[in-house]
C-alpha cells in the first residue's frame, strides 16, 4: 500500500473585530453621526472660550500628528498617485477640512442650536446637487423618498412635533455660515468616491496636514487678534475629544462608509446627527423623552433604511 500524503488542513481564518467594523457600512456612518452630534453640542458649549480657526488648525495638524507614525509607510507608497491627483487632494483638503470646520465653529458663536440642527437636516440635499451637477448622478425615487421621510422625522424632533414654530424661527449670519459649511462637506462628500485609490491613512493624513496649513494664516491673524486659547480642563478636554472622534474616528468611518456604498446611500445618515444631539440632550441634561421624539426616531430610521437600501441612477 503506498503512502499518501493527506492535505494538510485550511488554516482556520480569523477576523479581527477593526476588519469585521471596515466593512460595516451602515454602523460606521451611524457612529460618524454621533461623534457630529457631540462635537456641535460641545461647540456650542465652548465657542466663547476656545477661537473657531485656531481650534480647527490645531485640531487637524494633532490628527495629522496622531496618523503619521501609522501613516508614513502608506504615504510612502501613494504618493506617485497623490502627486499624480494634487489638484483634487488639496481641494478635498479645502472643502472637506480647512473651511468647512472653520466655518462651522465660527458660525456656532452666533446661531443657536435649534437653527443648526435645522440646517444640519439639509445636508443631504446638499451632496444629492453636488453629485447631480458635477457627475449626473441623480437620486433614485427610493433616495428621495428617504431623505424625504427623514428630514420629516428631524423636522418632528427639533420643532417638538409643532410644526407651526418653522415660521418663528429667524436666520441670522451664523445661520448663513453654518449653512455655507454644509454646501462644502456636500461637495468633499461627492468629490471623495473620485479620489485615487489609495490607503485610508494616507487619505487622511495628506488632507488633514494640507487643511492644516491652508488655515494657518488664518489662526495666526485671530491669535494676534486678540483671540487665544485659555488652557484650563475645558479647553484640554474640548481638544481631546475633538481630536479623536469627530476628527481621527469620524473622518476614517465616513470616508470607508462612503467607498463602500457611494455618497447619495450615505448622506441620509445626516439626519441621524440631530437625532443623536437630541437623545444627548434627553441622557446628559434630564430633558423629558416625549411622544415627539419616538415619531421623530422612528421616521428618521424609517428614511435611513429606505434611501440606504437603494443604487444610485446615472442621469
Amino acid at each position: 500500500m503506498t503512502d499518501r500524503a493527506l492535505p494538510a488542513p485550511a488554516a482556520p481564518t480569523h477576523r479581527s473585530p477593526l476588519h469585521w467594523l471596515n466593512n460595516q457600512p451602515y454602523l460606521l456612518l451611524s457612529l460618524t453621526s454621533l461623534f457630529w452630534a457631540a462635537n456641535i453640542v460641545l461647540a456650542r458649549h465652548v465657542g466663547s472660550h476656545v477661537p473657531p480657526i485656531t481650534l480647527t488648525t490645531i485640531r487637524w495638524f494633532g490628527v495629522f500628528l496622531i496618523l503619521l507614525p501609522f501613516a508614513w509607510p502608506h504615504l510612502k507608497q501613494d504618493w506617485p498617485k497623490l502627486r499624480g491627483a494634487l489638484p483634487l487632494m488639496l481641494l478635498l483638503s479645502a472643502v472637506g477640512f480647512a473651511f468647512n470646520n472653520a466655518i462651522s465653529y465660527w458660525a456656532m458663536q452666533y446661531t443657536e442650536a435649534l437653527n443648526a440642527l435645522l440646517i444640519q437636516s439639509a445636508g443631504p440635499l446638499f451632496v444629492a446637487l453636488w453629485s447631480l451637477v458635477l457627475f449626473g448622478v441623480r437620486l433614485t425615487p427610493a433616495q428621495l423618498a428617504g431623505i424625504a421621510i427623514s428630514l420629516a422625522g428631524v423636522l418632528t424632533i427639533i420643532l417638538r412635533g409643532d410644526f407651526s414654530a418653522l415660521a418663528s424661527i429667524s436666520f441670522n449670519r451664523g445661520d448663513i455660515m453654518f449653512g455655507a459649511s454644509l454646501v462644502s462637506f456636500g461637495l468633499y462628500s461627492a468629490l471623495i468616491p473620485r479620489r485615487p485609490k489609495i490607503h485610508q491613512l494616507s487619505l487622511i493624513s495628506f488632507t488633514t496636514c494640507c487643511g492644516a496649513l491652508m488655515l494657518l494664516p488664518a489662526a495666526i491673524w485671530e491669535f494676534l487678534a486678540g483671540a487665544t486659547l485659555k488652557f484650563d480642563l475645558l479647553t484640554i478636554s474640548t481638544l481631546v475629544y475633538v481630536l479623536i472622534f469627530p476628527s481621527t474616528l469620524a473622518y476614517l468611518f465616513f470616508n470607508r462608509g462612503v467607498a463602500l456604498i457611494g455618497p447619495n446611500r450615505a448622506a441620509p445618515f445626516f439626519h441621524l446627527v440631530p437625532v443623536f444631539g437630541s437623545a444627548m440632550a434627553i441622557l446628559l441634561l434630564g430633558e423629558t423623552l416625549a411622544p415627539f421624539h419616538l415619531i421623530g426616531y422612528a421616521l428618521v430610521l424609517a428614511g435611513v433604511v429606505i434611501a440606504s437600501r437603494q443604487g444610485s441612477a446615472k442621469g
